[in-house]
């Protein structure tokens, strides 16, 4: 076989191996580069229109569903409360009913995990007088020496409760709710770790034949209420051990009378003094001082030396609304999304209801993460591209070269199996027809 008919017989084997490998090859190279940048491209756009009217609605629909979820978690309560009325008047009784649980996440050891935790803090039946006949605090039964009177409030666990005089006047299944309890956490306690821990009462009048022979109270543990809005970040789907005020990325709990009830910082939460007495809420005269002391309980309705839309969205919340709301709150620009909490009862009545769920986002920091976020989805995307660039030029280098040698090997092969001086089919066509002539 010539020289000339072996690079013919090399080139048209390389051609296959090049039509069949390399082309293919690069098509999906080119496939996979492309949709990596239209991926960076695409995630890029969404962080940047993170608040356009879409995403505003998204985070309203997610206010409005934790709103329901926590009327929803009071009502079981109150049917709770409803139930204890007809459970015999024993300790035992009383023990068991009290360790309901639900599971919250905490930190423990160092590590975020969850556990099941009693959903009451403590039980109590009361008789007429007031005098406590069975108590069950934290799981355990209280002994005699320690039950008080509770007709006077400074005999309270929070030394100021009045539930007993407004449940003890109540109808059958009527239920008093009280408002949200606990000791007062300040800023600087806060800020080395100390955490609110609160309570809502619930309490109902129990009847014999003779009448009102007393009441009922459970205590429930605030850490459950606040948990629906402690772990959300309304800009994204997954939830997290604590929201951190600092990014103004978090979800709130407002009350029916505008005090902050949870709340990333707990010292923005309404607390007590250890007296009993109420810590103030911060207004335009009081504020500079308070702040001072660490003391920053806040209640919307007095914040219009703030922004005059604080209490706005307080009132517009108190009337049953929902809706989007844009205001100032410590030099930063804020966009809110409000929705009323729809439990109603005869302290906390219609149209206000429990209060309502507050989901902020910070418009300028959260901006600065977005154009952060962005400048990293840039680098990976350049990054990805590289590399699939390099890969390409070196899958091509190699495949070229073992087609090469495939090509020649598969050449030599064909070459061995003609037998020397062979006449070419086409040389043989053109003999015979030339006889033919």
């Amino acid at each position: 076989m010539t020289e000339k008919k072996q690079d013919k017989q090399f080139f048209s084997v390389g051609r296959v191996f090049f039509l069949l490998i390399v082309i293919p090859l690069s098509l999906v190279a080119f496939l996979i580069a492309n949709g990596i940048f239209k991926v960076g491209e695409t995630a890029r756009e969404r962080a940047v229109s993170v608040l356009d009217q879409k995403s505003q609605e998204e985070i309203k629909i997610r206010a409005i569903n934790t709103a329901d979820e926590v009327a929803s978690f009071l009502k079981e309560r109150e049917n709770d409360i409803l139930v204890a009325t007809v459970l015999p008047a024993t300790e035992s009784a009383y023990k068991t009913f009290a360790m309901k649980t639900k599971g919250v996440w905490v930190k423990k050891d160092n590590k975020i995990q969850q556990i099941d935790m009693p959903l009451y803090v403590e039980m109590a039946l009361v008789d007429k007088s007031g005098n406590e006949l069975i108590k069950i605090r934290n799981g355990e039964v209280a002994p005699k020496a320690k039950l008080v009177n509770v007709s006077n409030p400074a005999n309270t666990l929070y030394k100021s409760e009045d539930y007993f005089s407004k449940t003890i006047a109540l109808n059958k299944a009527e239920v008093y709710v009280s408002r949200v309890t606990g000791w007062y956490v300040s800023k600087p306690d806060f800020e080395k770790g100390k955490r609110y821990s609160g309570i809502v009462r619930f309490a109902t009048p129990v009847f014999d034949k003779s009448g009102v022979s007393g009441i009922v109270v459970m205590a429930l543990d605030m850490r459950h209420l606040a948990a629906y809005t402690d772990h959300i970040v309304p800009t994204q789907s997954e939830r997290v051990f604590e929201a951190d005020a600092a990014t103004g990325n978090y979800a709130y709990m407002v009350d029916n009378q505008g005090f902050v009830v949870s709340h990333p910082n707990d010292y923005h939460i309404e607390g007590l003094y250890p007296s009993g007495r109420p810590v103030p809420p911060l207004t335009k005269e009081t504020a500079d001082a308070q702040i001072k002391r660490g003391e920053e309980v806040l209640n919307l309705n007095l914040l219009a030396f703030m922004d005059p839309k604080l209490p706005a969205i307080t009132a517009d919340a108190a009337a049953g609304k929902m809706g989007l709301m844009s205001y100032t709150f410590a030099g930063h620009t804020k966009f809110v999304a409000y929705a009323p909490i729809k439990y109603f009862s005869r302290n906390y009545p219609k149209p206000a209801g429990f209060g309502w769920i507050g989901m902020g986002v910070d418009v300028g920091k959260f901006n600065e993460m977005v154009v952060a976020a962005s400048k990293k989805i840039d680098q990976e995307v350049k990054s990805w591209t590289t590399a699939i660039v390099v890969i390409i030029i070196a899958s091509m280098i190699l495949l070229f070269g073992i087609a090469a040698l495939l090509a020649r090997g598969i050449s030599r092969s064909i070459e061995k199996e003609v037998p020397e001086g062979a006449v070419p089919l086409e040389h043989y066509d053109e003999d015979e027809d030339e006889e033919d002539k």
